[in-house]
């Protein structure tokens, strides 16, 4: 276990004593101006024995989101859970045997005790292109659209996630609405690989959903 992990996981990762999830607020298109940014702490491993995935935590300690064994089961898709094991969103690979890259983020519908995706993305994530190219020095990893359909993405991701320095910013305003950064070491000696790193989210924007596009970068850039 990691320091910033403390005891709260041995409860809060079968669902006792810990808050309830974060309300799910899918139609996004902007940000608000007031207030403080919710820093999350990624952790790339599942709290799972034999598994794989991403444990996400709050400043507090608490579990938010879990990724469990989506790399083994079906490559195609993954599972957003909150910290019961409820299916928040999923995301299913749009096109197989292509070039670019893309993926639909779907709202979960629990149907008869099982999760599935509603019938039309909300968001959709597409690769940049030009990064499979070598000769490239675009900065952009991957654009993101409210419609399969739009010809003008509403977001952009910038910047390099294998070092784990990002940025998801808003088109019409430029703005940034979600950093992803390496983790800050605050006890001396202690050192974080790149599998630990802060999701930093602007008010108003949902954390699943920035949750959701850092899992796609994962895929497409790890």
């Amino acid at each position: 276990m990691f320091p910033f992990l403390k005891h709260r996981y041995s409860r809060s990762v079968h669902g006792d004593d810990a808050p309830s999830p974060p309300e799910l607020r899918v139609a996004v298109s902007s940000v608000e101006s007031g207030g403080a940014c919710t820093t999350l702490t990624v952790w790339r491993k599942s709290l799972l024995v034999s598994c794989e995935g991403f444990t996400v935590i709050d400043s507090k300690g608490d579990l938010i989101y879990r990724v469990d064994n989506y790399a083994r089961s079906r490559p195609e898709e993954l599972v957003l859970m909150d910290k019961d094991g409820n299916a928040v969103l999923l995301m299913h690979r749009t096109k197989k045997f292509t070039l670019v890259d893309s993926w639909g983020i779907y709202e979960a519908i629990d149907t008869n005790g099982e999760a599935k995706a509603a019938k039309y993305p909300i968001w959709y994530m597409k690769k940049n292109l030009k990064m499979n190219i070598l000769s490239t020095k675009s900065d952009i990893l991957a654009y993101v659209f409210s419609s399969p359909f739009d010809k003008k993405n509403s977001y952009v991701i910038k910047g390099s996630y294998k070092c784990k320095s990002c940025k998801i910013m808003y088109v019409s305003s430029n703005r940034e609405v979600v950093e992803i950064k390496r983790k800050c070491c605050r006890a001396k000696g202690v050192q974080f690989g790149s599998d630990i790193f802060d999701m930093v989210v602007s008010p108003g924007f949902d954390t699943s959903l920035a949750m959701a596009l850092v899992l796609l970068l994962d895929k497409m850039f790890s």
